[in-house]
């Protein structure tokens, strides 16, 4: 046989899609892993005709999955952010949209038992730390994935899947602001550098010339604010003790503007190099504790919910996603948790195939 067979469930998960593995299954070294998920997902084509990437970067996302050995965990989440046409692989961030399948994956991979007619699965972020109470659907001890739930993003309905993520401040800076400051300057554009599931520079759209409510095409068009706003991710990737970050998807970038369809605050979101269709889960969160928190960029764009939970309404180019937010105001904002609601779909299962000569198998 001249091709190695790695066994593979294929899944959306939230707004993204990609193939979710079982750990065991792929090589424990990880330049020869990165090789692997390349071939895999044929990175280095626009539309990755050599693989079973979608030729957009929410499709050319990897899961790999494994018991954990955490005592609070049941399931540990690697995730691999996998380039379009560059070649490369980021495993440095976590993906929380992709994390919305691991539930149902590791189900599917017969790593977790259904509990009844919804199990709790406990996942441990192995890229972040982050610790994440997912909670699927499971009547008669099987895999559910009808239902009625809407997200932005996604055609049609299907059974909700609750997240509630904690332990996620500082997840891969050390810090809830990674440069001590609620704003820094940057080519003179005012900036937030905060790290809350995923580290994050956030601008304000009208210090761009922007409104905020753009188009993803209109916004990928912009050549000239691509420039720009790569200029200031570099800087604030090394204030925030990040170093060099242009080969790396972190820190991702967001701006923010007033709600205009009765959301809490508009947002759009970057990956970093062309426009999220809608918005991460990950970034959701930082987003809303960038909304919450007193004398950061969101400051005169939002009237802020004084109150513990809040329900941040974040509106997106897809429309808009809510993230529960529990959160203490003593001495500046502190996180406690966050929640949300997502769901994901087995699309297909099987081998993906890459060559003997990137890899031999076990």
């Amino acid at each position: 046989m001249t091709q190695t067979g790695i066994p593979y469930v294929f899944m959306r998960g939230g707004t993204s899609r990609g193939p979710y593995f079982n750990r065991a299954d792929l090589p424990a070294e990880q330049e020869t892993l990165a090789a692997v998920l390349l071939t895999a997902l044929g990175s280095g084509h626009p539309i990755n005709i050599d693989g079973i990437g979608g030729g957009v970067a929410v499709t050319t996302k990897v899961a790999m999955l494994s018991l954990s050995d955490d005592d609070w965990a049941d399931v540990d989440y690697f995730f691999a952010q996998v380039s379009v046409e560059d070649r490369l692989v980021d495993f440095k961030p976590t993906c929380g949209n992709i994390l919305s399948g691991v539930g149902p994956a590791a189900i599917e991979m017969g790593l977790v038992k259904p509990r009844g007619d919804e199990t709790e699965i406990k996942i441990r972020s192995v890229n972040t730390g982050a610790q994440v109470l997912a909670r699927v659907q499971t009547p008669g001890g099987a895999m559910q994935y009808d239902g009625l739930t809407e997200i932005a993003g996604v055609p049609g309905t299907a059974a909700p899947i609750a997240l509630n993520f904690m332990g996620v401040v500082g997840s891969s800076t050390g810090a809830f602001l990674p440069t001590d400051n609620l704003r820094d300057s940057f080519d003179g554009i005012e900036v937030t550098c905060m790290d809350v599931a995923m580290p994050m520079a956030i601008a304000r759209a009208a210090d761009f010339g922007l409104t905020g409510y753009e188009t993803v095409q209109e916004l990928n068009n912009h050549k000239d604010f691509f420039d720009r706003m790569e200029s200031i991710r570099l800087q604030a990737g090394a204030a925030m003790g990040m170093g060099d970050v242009s080969k790396s998807v972190t820190p991702k970038f967001g701006l923010l503007a007033p709600a205009k369809d009765g959301g809490t605050i508009c947002t759009r979101y970057f990956m970093p190099w062309n426009t999220h269709p809608s918005m991460a889960v990950t970034g959701a969160q930082c987003l809303a504790s960038c909304a919450l928190t007193p004398g950061t960029v969101a400051d005169g764009l939002l009237k802020r919910p004084s109150e513990s939970p809040a329900n941040v309404v974040l509106e997106h180019a897809s429309g808009t996603i809510e993230v529960l937010v529990d959160f203490e105001m003593n001495n500046g904002f502190s996180l406690n948790s966050a929640g949300l609601l997502r769901t994901a779909r087995k699309l297909a299962d099987g081998r993906v195939y890459v060559p003997q000569s990137v890899w031999k198998g076990h």
